[in-house]
């Protein structure tokens, strides 16, 4: 294949609810409510949303989403919108299947995160990896984390999964500042430790465009405000400052800001008002079409 210029692509993968409370950390309500407003057990929509650029010779993932692995329990327990795998339905729509993927860079471990890796739940049957093809990037660190999870996380990341990437033989570790270049997208790797320890977050430039994968720094557009964390977060006073770092350099740059959790907008740019010392997103964008070439 020959090269062309990079295509961005929001792919919507499947759903969920999550307690507000939880998801806005020591936020009062009646602020966080007017950002996303809850159902009555006090659940917030979170989206589940991958990053997809291909080039002329490439088609490169960033995450997967929370998939269909879990079970009918599981999947009620985190009011899954969807039982079957959104994902491969949006690869499919895009004109592409996970078979043709040819790299999955994935900023953590998380289920919701990593889930979409692996095939739909079956009965009696164990999840298989997908993306037979794929060159799998994952932080050092946050590997290490998944493979022997702390207690106070050890739920969020997926048993057994670390093997099934080390089986393949297309696991690469990845450390901060590492670059990984494919045809005319430059991707810097940044760690991240407020949320998980090793969270690698992607800065990525194209000739035409910046963009900043957020992960679970600002997984929606409400967390862009500095001092809102998730009570998900391990070291949420190194997220705020880490958050001030990262936000800075995409002011820099007049980089979009992807946001793999909001229900609505899949990135914005940033504002910067001195005067407060606050940041706000701008320009909010429900897909990507207006990052592609034309």
């Amino acid at each position: 294949m020959n090269s062309s210029p990079p295509r961005f692509t929001a792919l919507e993968g499947n759903r969920m609810k999550l307690d507000g409370g939880a998801m806005f950390g020591n936020a009062a309500k009646a602020l966080w409510s007017r950002w996303m407003p809850s159902d009555d057990r006090n659940m917030i929509p979170i989206g589940s949303r991958a990053l997809l650029i291909e080039t002329g010779r490439h088609a490169v993932l960033f995450e997967t989403g929370a998939g269909a692995y879990l079970s009918p329990d599981m999947k009620d327990r985190f009011r899954m919108a969807e039982t079957r795998h959104v994902l491969l339905d949006s690869l499919a729509h895009a004109g592409l299947s996970h078979e043709d993927i040819t790299h999955v860079i994935l900023s953590h471990l998380h289920f919701d995160h990593a889930g979409g890796l692996l095939s739909e739940w079956e009965e009696g049957r164990a999840a298989e990896l997908l993306f037979p093809n794929a060159e799998f990037y994952v932080g050092k660190d946050n590997f290490e984390r998944s493979d022997r999870p702390h207690l106070r996380d050890k739920a969020s990341f997926i048993p057994g999964l670390t093997r099934l990437l080390e089986d393949t033989g297309r696991l690469t570790l990845i450390h901060d500042r590492e670059v990984l270049d494919l045809d005319e997208v430059r991707i810097e790797f940044v760690e991240s430790r407020g949320h998980t320890p090793g969270m690698m977050l992607s800065h990525i430039q194209t000739p035409e465009q910046a963009l900043f994968f957020a992960g679970d720094v600002a997984p929606a557009h409400p967390w862009v405000h500095l001092p809102i964390t998730m009570g998900y977060d391990r070291f949420p006073e190194g997220l705020i400052d880490e958050k001030i770092r990262f936000f800075q350099r995409v002011l820099d740059e007049d980089a979009w800001v992807f946001y793999p959790h909001d229900p609505d907008y899949a990135a914005s740019k940033l504002s910067y008002d001195k005067a407060s010392h606050k940041y706000a997103p701008r320009d909010l964008i429900k897909d990507l079409c207006s990052l592609n070439s034309i």
